[in-house]
C-alpha cells in the first residue's frame, strides 16, 4: 500500500465497478492510513485474508521481498489465481514464482511505468496509470490466457501494454530507467554541499529521480546487477569520449557529441508526442 500499490487499487476501484479490491500492509500504521484514505474497498489485517479466494493478486513491495511473499501466499491462493507484481526487474521474479507457486496458480510479470520520487499512499492517485506504458513479461510455459487477462486489466486502468521476455525487459530498463537513477545519484554525490546550493533548475530537473527511496532502488540494482553494470560501462565510455575532447579543447568533437545527444533526444520527444505519451 505504497504510492504505486495504492494508485493501482484506486484506479481499479474507479475503472472496474463491481470488482472488490482488497489491500494489505504488514504495518498497522499503513493499514490505518489506507482505511483513512479509502484506497481499497477493504484493508485486511492478515496476508491470508488479503489473498484467499482472490482472482488476481498484485505484489507492490520491494523486489527482494517477492521470493518470501511467493512462499507465504502460496498455501492460500485458490486454483486459477493470477499473480503479478509492479516490480522494475523481471528475470528473478519469474524464477522465484516458478519455484514457489503451485502449478495451478499462474504468474505473469507486470511493470507499469508510472510513479514518482515521492513515496507513501498519501501521494497515490487514481489517474497515475493513465497513458503510462505497462510491460508484461512471459517465459516459455506462461499461460497465454492469463497474459490476455492482464493485458485487459492494465489497459482498463489506462495503460498502453507491451509484451516481452523478462531478459529483454531487464536489459532495456537497465539502460533507460536504472542507469538514469544511478547517474542522478552519482551527479549529486559528485558535488560538495557548499557548491550544490547554487544549483539551478537544470540540476534539479536532472537529479529529480535521485530522491527515490534507497531501499527500493537498492533492490532494483541488485536484482538487475549485470545489466546495470553494463549500463555504467557504456556511460563511462561516453564520458571518456567527452573528457578527452574537453581536455584537448576539441570544439569540433565536443559539438559533435552534444549535437548527437540533442538530435537523438529531439527524436525521442517527437516520438513521445506522436504517440501521446507526453502530456
Amino acid at each position: 500500500m505504497g504510492l504505486l500499490g495504492s494508485s493501482v487499487t484506486l484506479s481499479a476501484k474507479r475503472e472496474l465497478p463491481g470488482t472488490v479490491v482488497f489491500g494489505y500492509s504488514h504495518r498497522e500504521s499503513t493499514r490505518q492510513k489506507a482505511r483513512q484514505y479509502e484506497v481499497a474497498n477493504e484493508i485486511t489485517e492478515t496476508l491470508e485474508q488479503a489473498v484467499a479466494d482472490m482472482d488476481l493478486v498484485i505484489l507492490a513491495t520491494p523486489i527482494q521481498t517477492f521470493k518470501d511473499y511467493f512462499k507465504e501466499i502460496a498455501p492460500f491462493l485458490k486454483s486459477g489465481c493470477i499473480v503479478t507484481d509492479v516490480g522494475s526487474t523481471k528475470r528473478l521474479p519469474h524464477q522465484w514464482a516458478a519455484k514457489n507457486l503451485s502449478k495451478d496458480v499462474f504468474y505473469v510479470g507486470s511493470h507499469p511505468i508510472a510513479g514518482s520520487e515521492k513515496r507513501g499512499l498519501e501521494y497515490a492517485r487514481d489517474d497515475l496509470l493513465a497513458g503510462a506504458k505497462c510491460i508484461l513479461t512471459k517465459i516459455a510455459g506462461t499461460n497465454t490466457d492469463c497474459v490476455e487477462v492482464l493485458d485487459k486489466f492494465w489497459s482498463k486502468l489506462g495503460c498502453r501494454v507491451s509484451l516481452m521476455s523478462p531478459q529483454t525487459h531487464d536489459r532495456i530498463f537497465g539502460m533507460v530507467s536504472h542507469l538514469p537513477h544511478m547517474t542522478a545519484a552519482a551527479l549529486v554525490n559528485a558535488n560538495q554541499w557548499q557548491d550544490i546550493q547554487y544549483a539551478g533548475r537544470g540540476f534539479i530537473d536532472t537529479t529529480r529521480v535521485a530522491s527515490g527511496p534507497s531501499n527500493v532502488w537498492s533492490d532494483i540494482l541488485q536484482t538487475n546487477s549485470q545489466n546495470c553494470a553494463k549500463g555504467i560501462e557504456k556511460l563511462i565510455d561516453q564520458l571518456e569520449q567527452l573528457l578527452d575532447a574537453v581536455k584537448r579543447q576539441d570544439a569540433q568533437k565536443i559539438e559533435k557529441l552534444l549535437d548527437k545527444a540533442r538530435d537523438k533526444r529531439s527524436k525521442l520527444i517527437q516520438y513521445k508526442i506522436d504517440n501521446q505519451e507526453l502530456f
